[in-house]
Formats: structure tokens, sequence, C-alpha cells
């Protein structure tokens, strides 16, 4: 796969030999590859190999010379290496980090996954005041079948208007809730309006007769001004459009697309659901976001795909055993609304029309029973791996890994690399810092954080910005802290992961001075780069990368280092002897295999490494004799099965058969005590195995048998 590099008109000082031979390819070095040099461009993709391209502004100036190209059937990939590396102050030093970037950009495409399909008619509900609302629907009426639900008019600066001309079919009521997504929204209502819109003939004799001035433009009854005077009634008399005996009664509709105009939105979540816009109309068609609204509901008719983002194994989740909650965690992060807890059927549900494909869920769940599916998290270790192990071997040293998204991250690390070039007070990306953009910041978590300081990282810095909701910043802040502590506790010194806030483009010295100082920061890191493959396995993962890290530790190793409580995967069990009467109900709500029994004598024992920390044990232990205890132990004892509890067995009264712990017997004979029903023959019996219970009641001569009823 050739590589094309271009200086942008001898602005940036690439080193095309130091390129080369961290790539294993002779590369030669263009400065007008999208203008006079674009001869160069054609021959590479007439080869048949795919061909990568350093530079993203020209892409599409690119793809149409390849369509134009005769013969063509390259695959085209683009980087940009411009203001991530060649546009900074540091930029002499970028040729590792651009080598990085070059050889991650040969890496092939995530593998398919499957899809989600979402069907729109163009069936629009637009929500709101009705003369603002008409305004709206005229721009989208030749293209979208528009229902208004109107709230009302607009009151600022002076009541609205709507058009006397009825061009677009209108709702009122009540009550109005929505649910749903692209293509399947369901409104529902109350109706409530005394004046039937479907019978009025906006003749505004009601408006013009009421004295309380209860009814405005939109043909609606204000039942606060309302004072019974029943004068629109008289005036309506004809069309009959206006009766206060009418019952209210419950409506519903569907529709493909919703545009929320309304003071208060609908639905209120972080990440709405595909097809809903939410929009203050106070300025009208001025309004702002307004036009940018207009042209996405313009083109949402037809057929549309996303990918289904997450895989979910329901015997991996810790979520719930005999409907006793344990993790919440996924539930608890997503800012769309899309998992929910189904007690009927023990498990978390996963909307995928509802999912946006954060990976939140994926980066909180500690079992990995939700992962993150495009790109798969060994597609990403493939792409950690490469940009490290090549920025290393390019020469580079204390590499900074900076994970940041495909939009609002995007555009403050362009917009520092054109201030830098500018001399604009910045001095750029520096260059042991290598951006890397995922769909969103959310989906990487502890797992691949660990595997990139073992692949070599020195950092590891997130940037976040306004796009990420607060439960997502919180929960990566509680992934961080524990990822800081296990490095400081394997006693790896200094600083390693980093939250790194961007306001955007208007404070880009922030940002600079916040990179700047990473750039700088020489936290302790193995001395040996790991050779591991990431598996799709989170806890798999986990287990190699702490391994590596363990292993290569600069000095000798604690027994074990606490964790903080939230978001720990790892940790122990604390059982109390005088409390646990070794009823076994945790083995059984143990979703990880952690907690298991003996089948040859009353034991409970734990195996540490399997421990994800869900806490459903202790929600489930009748004596509340579990504590759990988050650490990482270091010793081999973490893979053995340990034994937390143990007991002398009950043998049987009658044939000595051990049956159950001592300590659960004799509980049991104290609570029943003083029951009429557990006296003499009856209490004895519960000292007795199953067998010889029933023995003991069928040949007892003083029982009152089932045949001798008549």
């Amino acid at each position: 796969m050739p590589t094309l590099i271009c200086d942008c008109n001898q602005t940036m000082p690439l080193q095309p030999q130091t390129l080369g031979a961290a790539l294993n390819e002779t590369l030669t070095l263009h400065s007008a590859l999208c203008r006079r040099e674009a001869g160069a461009f054609q021959k590479a993709i007439q080869s048949g190999d795919d061909v990568v391209v350093a530079c993203t502004q020209e892409k599409r100036l690119f793809l149409e010379v390849g369509q134009q190209t005769q013969g063509v059937s390259s695959v085209i990939k683009f980087v940009n290496i411009r203001e991530t590396g060649g546009w900074s102050q540091d930029a002499t030093q970028a040729s590792p980090k651009i080598a990085a970037l070059l050889a991650a950009a040969h890496l092939p495409d995530a593998e398919p996954v499957a899809t989600v399909t979402y069907k729109s008619a163009g069936r629009l509900l637009i929500v709101g005041a009705l003369d603002q609302a008409e305004q709206v629907a005229a721009l989208l009426a030749d293209t979208l079948d528009v229902t208004i639900f109107a709230q009302g008019v607009s009151s600022a600066p002076q009541p609205g208007f709507p058009g006397q001309e009825r061009q677009y079919p209108v709702i009122s009521g009540g009550g109005l809730s929505l649910k749903g997504w692209l293509g399947a929204f369901e409104a529902k209502w109350e109706k409530n309006n005394p004046i039937d819109l479907d019978l009025c003939t906006r003749c505004n004799a009601c408006v013009a007769v009421c004295p309380e001035g209860a009814i405005d433009l939109s043909y609606q009854v204000d039942s606060t001004k309302c004072t019974s005077h029943r004068d629109c009634v008289a005036v309506c008399k004809v069309a009959g459009a206006i009766d206060f005996s009418r019952e209210p009664k419950a409506a519903t509709e569907a529709f493909d697309l919703v545009l929320d105009l309304g003071a208060t939105p609908l639905i209120t979540l972080h990440a709405p659901p595909q097809g809903y816009f939410a929009l203050k109309a106070a300025a009208g068609l001025a309004s702002p976001g307004l036009l940018a609204t207009v042209v996405k509901l313009r083109d949402m008719v037809g057929e549309f795909e996303k990918p289904k983002f997450f895989a979910y194994k329901q015997k991996l989740c810790a979520h719930s055993r005999n409907e006793t909650v344990g993790c919440n965690a996924c539930v608890d992060i997503c800012s769309a609304g899309a998992i929910r807890s189904e007690k009927s059927r023990q498990q978390i549900v996963v909307n995928p029309n509802l999912c946006v494909g954060c990976g939140a869920c994926t980066t909180v769940c500690p079992t990995g029973a939700l992962t993150y599916a495009y790109p798969r998290a060994s597609e990403q270790g493939v792409r950690l791996k490469t940009l490290l192990s090549t920025y290393a071997k390019a020469g580079g040293r204390h590499p900074v890994l900076l994970l940041h998204s495909q939009g609002a991250g995007q555009q403050a690390i362009e917009a520092l690399g054109r201030a830098a070039r500018l001399q604009k007070g910045v001095r750029g990306v520096p260059a042991n810092v290598i951006p890397q953009p995922l769909w969103h910041t959310a989906s990487v978590g502890l797992d691949l954080w660990l595997s990139a300081m073992a692949f070599g990282a020195s950092q590891v810095a997130v940037l976040v910005s306004d796009e990420e909701a607060p439960a997502y910043l919180e929960g990566l802040a509680d992934q961080m802290r524990v990822a800081q502590t296990l490095m400081n506790g394997l006693g790896y010194a200094g600083v390693h992961f980093h939250l790194v806030r961007s306001e955007g483009v208007q404070n880009l010295a922030a940002l600079d001075a916040r990179l700047q100082a990473l750039g700088l920061a020489r936290p302790v890191v193995p001395a040996v780069a790991a050779r591991f493959a990431v598996a799709q396995e989170k806890r798999s993962t986990l287990d190699m990368a702490l391994d590596h890290l363990m292993a290569k530790a600069p000095a000798a190793l604690p027994e074990a280092i606490a964790l903080p409580a939230q978001g720990a995967p790892f940790g122990s069990l604390v059982v109390n002897a005088d409390t646990c009467t070794l009823c076994l109900s945790c083995v059984s709500a143990c979703p990880a295999s952690a907690l298991q029994d003996n089948p040859e004598r009353p034991q409970l024992k734990f195996i540490e490494k399997n421990c994800v920390q869900c806490g459903l044990c202790a929600s489930t232990c009748p004596e509340n004799a579990i504590t759990l205890q988050p650490r990482l132990l270091l010793t081999p004892q973490r893979k053995e099965a340990r034994v937390l509890n143990e007991a002398q067995p009950y043998q049987c009264i009658r044939c000595s058969k051990p049956f159950g712990t001592m300590k659960a017997i004799e509980s049991m004979l104290g609570k029943l005590a003083g029951h009429a029903m557990f006296q003499g023959a009856a209490a004895d019996r519960l000292k007795m195995c199953g067998d010889c219970r029933v023995i003991d009641l069928y040949s007892a001569d003083n029982e009152i048998k089932i045949t001798d009823i008549r």
C-alpha cells in the first residue's frame, strides 16, 4: 500500500527518509500533490494497490480525480499529518508521531457488523406555537408531510398571528408525550380542547366575543382564564365547533420525525433519539440552529442504516439474579435512555434504535457482558499497538496517546494546528502527543488504557468537551482513578491518565497549555513494551495488561493494591463467620463464578481473579454477612480458590448422614422453637436428612394420614 506525503507548499519540515524507514517503504516528498503534482497521485492509484494520502483537506478533490481516472480499483485512505504534527512549533521533532499516524492509516477498516435500519416516510410533527410552527412548516411542506401540534401562539415581542389559510393539519390538547425513534415515533395526548379544530372555520368570532381573552388565534381555550360565560358557544352555534361538555379522550398518532419548538422539550435526554430535534424558536425563523435543522429534516426521508455498536452476552451480565439488582452501571450511565432493566428476564435490555454508539456502557461494564462492536476492542488494540510500536521504531520517546471525538475534539485539534501555523500565540500539538480520533470518547476505558501503557505509552489523555454527557465524564473519571491507582500501586510513579477539557476553538490557549504540560510530563512506565494481542473479552485483556505491568514493575510489588470503591472491577470479599450460615445463596447469585461451594463438605470458596465487585452476593445474603473489599491482589493466590468460610456439618439424628451445617440447623431450630407445628416428633424431623424425614413421617403410628380421612 503506497503512501503519498506532501509538505503542503513546503510549510511542514517532513523527513521522507525517516518516515520511510519506519514504514519500510521508500517515500517521495511532494509539495503540491493536490495541484501540479496530481499526476503522482494518479500513477499511484493506477498501480492497483490501495493508497494512503497524507492529506484530508483535499479529500474531495482526490476522490474526484480517482473517479475520473481510468482503470482504478484502489481504495484511497486519508490521514491528517498537518494540523496534528506538521503545523506545530515542535514540527522538526514530530517525525516519529507522523510515522505512527501513517502506519495506523495502513490498517484495514473495521470488520462489518450487524446494522440497525430506520424507515422514514416523512411524516413530521411540529410542536410549538402555531404561528412559529406554520413558518417552519412552510420550509418543509414541499418535502415532508407536516402535522402541527399547537401550543398556543407566540407572545413575544407581540402576540403571534397564524395564517388564516388552513394549510396543515393542526391538533391540540394537553399532556403531550412522545416516545420512539426515527420512523417510529408515537405521540400521545389528551383531547381536552372544547374547540374541535376539525369543525372550526377560523372565523374568529369566539376570539372576538370572549370577555376574558381565554381564546387565542390557535383556537384553544385557556381554562385558567375562562369563567364559563359561554359567549363563544353562542356565536359558534352554526359551526358547532365549541362544546364544553365534550368528554376528554386519549389520542395517539404515529410520526417519523419530530421538530419540537416548545418551551419545554418533550425529550430531555442528553442524546435524544434519531429523528427528534428540539429548538427554542423564540426568534422565529432567525432562531439559532433552525436553518441547519431544516436542512437535516429535508433529507430524512427513506431508509437509513447505522452500525449496531454493541454486543451483549447475558450470561456474563452482573445486573441481577433472583430479582436482586447488583450492577446497574450501564443503566445509570446511558444518556440516550437505550438501556433498561427487565426484571422478568433477570437482565438488561438495550434498544439498538435508541443507542447512539457512545460506548459508555461498555466502558463501565465490569464483566465485559457489554462490548463495543464497531470497531471491536481487538481492532482498537491493533491500532494502539501499531501507533506506539511505529513511534518507538522511528526513535520517539515518551508518547502521549490523546483520544478525542470525531466532532468537537477533532475540530479543536485542527484549529490548534492552524493557530500554531499562523503564530497565534500557541505552540500546537506537541511532538510526542499522538491524537487518535474515536467515534465517542466514552467508548474506550480501563482495559485499553492499561493495554496502551503496556504497549509503551507514557500517558493516556482523553479530550472531552460539552459533547459528553455529565454521566460520561463521571464514568471516565472513576475509571481513571482506578487505572491511576493501579499504576501507582505497581510502582509506576507519576500521573498517567488525564481528562483534558476543551472549550473548543473559543479558548485554544487553554487547550494548548494543557497539551504542552502533557508533552513535558515524564511518568514512570514499563521499560519493555508488551506484545500480547488485545482480546475482545474485557477481563482477558485486563489480565494480560496487568500481568505485563506486574512483570516489568520497577520495584518490589506489594501484596495487594487497595482500589477506589466506585468503578473498581477487582476485589475480594470479607465474610463474617459469626453470622454466615453457609446457606450458599451467594454462590447461586454470583455471575462470574467467583464464589463456589464444595460438594464434599460445607465450605464457601472464592476465586478473587473472577470477582467483578458487582455486589450481588452482598445483596443476596440473608444474614448481611458479606462485605466487598475493592483491591487488586498481586500474589499467585489471586487465581487460586481459597476458603472464605466453613462449618462443622450437622449429622442426621437417625442415619448420621451430614445434610447441613451445624449453625444453619441450630439457627432454624431456634427460630421455630416456639411454633406450634414444630413440637415433639415434628421438631425431631427437622434434625433429620430428607430421606429419614419421609421414612419417619410414614412409619409414625400417631400421625394422621390422608388415607385415614373419610
